[in-house]
């Protein structure tokens, strides 16, 4: 069954059972999807979104959702920042990528704080955020924007 209750085929099954869940389907479509940090951001999504698929039932609509609009928020602004704009606007997108992911690793810290996960469970996403972070950081460099000497949480 699909998540909508629909009947799915042997083929449809097969098919996205043997593709990994942060690939995205053909070929790049737009110019985005051939960015490198794009794909760093939609594999970091995928990881906040299996961690905080941990976190009890009573934070599914606060902090669980508060995590996951802020990583998804981080994959929307690289996708619209980069549609032919002007490079101080692009270098905007990517300022609100940054700061949505400073977010999630103030919401790992509190996740962290309230015990809902330890300290080496996160390590593989903080590690995967702090790739991203160095690839953001990068891409706002090389768009001509002053980027002030933010040092990654992680490091």
């Amino acid at each position: 069954m699909t998540d909508d209750g629909r009947r799915m085929t042997e083929d449809r099954r097969n098919a996205t059972e043997d593709r990994p869940s942060s690939l995205v389907s053909g070929p790049p479509a737009c110019k985005f999807q051939r960015l490198d940090v794009y794909r760093l951001a939609l594999e970091y999504l995928d990881r906040i979104y299996a961690v905080a698929h941990g976190f009890p039932e009573p934070e599914k609509f606060n902090l669980r959702s508060q995590i996951e609009r802020a990583a998804t928020s981080i994959v929307l602004n690289i996708a619209e920042g980069s549609t032919g704009q002007s490079d101080p606007e692009q270098s905007r997108f990517t300022s609100m990528a940054l700061r949505s992911y400073l977010e999630t690793v103030a919401c790992f810290d509190i996740a962290e704080r309230r015990g809902y996960l330890a300290s080496r469970d996160l390590q593989p996403v903080r590690e995967s955020g702090h790739r991203l972070f160095v690839k953001l950081s990068a891409l706002r460099r090389s768009l001509g924007a002053p980027v002030p000497r933010l040092r990654s949480p992680v490091s």
